[in-house]
């Protein structure tokens, strides 16, 4: 059955929701050569497991690099405790030191902002900025959730221990830090440089280093360095393709769609089976979504796909979807492969150009393979015993009663017999099985038992 035209509709749906709207403007993505001294990374919008992805693979980058400073530009409402944990493990252990800094204008280093600011060997605002506001929620859909006092009061003691833990090491106010999260406090830039909270209040990433070319830092372990700044060229390490569509996808609008199309295709598949485009869509956009309520890692949910995708091509060779299956199953194979970074399987990233010349000849491959193992179920054997089955004969030494051993010639060959009535010599029979070297027949309609 070909799909009807409101599948076409969905599938751009669902592209518009997975590929970004918009690219960003060439010159800024214009880098520096690599001999840069300050790598800077970016933090806008939610801080969920892409962005934790972006900014600790940045990290690593600048230290293999030998940096001299990694710059983190923030503005975030806050985010996820685990993707916040995860930036601030690779801040503390950088060998590289790390300067956060809450900027521009108007920007905001709230919650898990504020957390991550902190733990900065230097931490920064610009003026008309604030941050804060940490007190841990839990939230199901974006809606918090209410939770018994004991728990509460240890999410709340987790929090102030964890926050605590770093930021006597880097010499800030560690009560006035404690308020942010135990009374949701919020500070101004002003405030916050007034209370020992931050190091500098500079109005823009220039003035910044040029406070820092010459500074004194205290690193975690309590060591000392001097930092040389002069003239620094600065490379901005933007996210990649991939990880702006996978920060894409994690976005509301981007979920409630795919949740949509998802929950739809299913439906429609389920209640007009074979139809099969609306399962390939619905399945692929379910997933997705998992992903996108955190609900699946980014590892597993490439490996989901590249499942869902080995299903999709089995189905192809087995029912005829007029190649509607397996164009499902290349597409999940390669968003798939593209979810694969540092997993135990890749060790590293997949590149588009590996994954687009691995997936066409897999489904190719494992199509055809599935053809012929189905085919061969329909295939008679045509060696040993067992062909035999079916096979009509004539006796040649007469079964005298049911039982009785008997001779049968089939393809120019004797056989002992045994049949369950008397069968004359010369009747036509059929061969039912073979029992180790012993027909069981019957005679064929015609031919008469006697």
């Amino acid at each position: 059955m070909k799909p009807r035209p409101i599948w076409g509709a969905l599938t751009v749906l669902l592209l518009a929701a997975v590929v970004p709207l918009g690219a960003e403007p060439s010159a800024a993505q214009i880098t520096a050569p690599s001999s840069a001294e300050v790598y800077e990374l970016q933090i806008n919008g939610e801080i969920e497991p892409v962005l934790a992805e972006y900014i600790v693979g940045g990290i690593r980058e600048a230290n293999l690099a030998h940096a001299k400073l990694i710059l983190i530009v923030e503005n975030t409402p806050g985010g996820l405790d685990s993707s916040m944990r995860d930036i601030i493990a690779s801040i503390l252990h950088s060998a590289v030191p790390v300067a956060v800094y809450v900027s521009p204008s108007g920007s905001r280093g709230a919650s898990a902002g504020f957390f991550i600011l902190e733990s900065a060997d230097i931490a920064a605002m610009s003026p008309g900025t604030d941050t804060g506001a940490a007190s841990p929620l839990l939230e199901f859909f974006g809606q918090p959730v209410k939770v018994d006092d004991t728990l509460a009061h240890k999410i709340l003691n987790d929090a102030t221990a964890y926050l605590r833990s770093y930021v006597s090491r880097r010499g800030r106010n560690v009560t006035l830090a404690e308020t942010a999260v135990t009374d949701a406090k919020a500070f101004s830039e002003k405030e916050a440089f007034d209370g020992k909270l931050v190091d500098l209040v500079e109005p823009n990433t220039e003035a910044l280093l040029a406070q820092l070319d010459g500074r004194t830092i205290t690193r975690l372990d309590g060591s000392t360095e001097t930092l040389h700044l002069a003239r620094p060229i600065v490379e901005i390490h933007l996210m990649s393709s991939r990880e702006k569509i996978l920060d894409r996808i994690v976005q509301p609008d981007a979920f409630f769609i795919l949740l949509l199309v998802g929950v739809l295709g299913l439906y429609a598949e389920f209640t007009h089976p074979g139809m099969f485009a609306p399962g390939v869509i619905g399945g692929i956009a379910l997933i997705l979504a998992l992903f996108a309520m955190h609900m699946l890692p980014v590892n597993l949910t490439g490996l989901v796909l590249i499942l869902l995708a080995l299903v999709f091509f089995v189905m192809e060779a087995k029912f005829p979807t007029h190649g509607i299956l397996g164009v499902g199953g290349a597409i999940s194979m390669l968003l798939g492969a593209l979810l694969l970074i540092h997993s135990p399987i890749t060790g590293g990233g997949v590149h588009l150009s590996i994954a687009l010349a691995v997936t066409i000849p897999v489904a190719i491959i494992v199509i055809f393979l599935m053809r012929l193992v189905l085919r061969s179920f329909k295939w008679r054997q045509s060696t040993g015993a067992d062909q035999l089955v079916g096979s009509i004969g004539e006796v040649t030494e007469a079964m005298k009663s049911a039982g009785a051993n008997g001779m049968v010639r089939i393809h120019g060959e004797l056989w002992r017999a045994v049949a369950g009535m008397p069968i004359a010599k010369g009747a036509q029979v059929r061969v039912n099985r073979v029992e180790g070297l012993t027909l069981m027949v019957e005679p064929v309609q015609g031919g008469a038992a006697r």
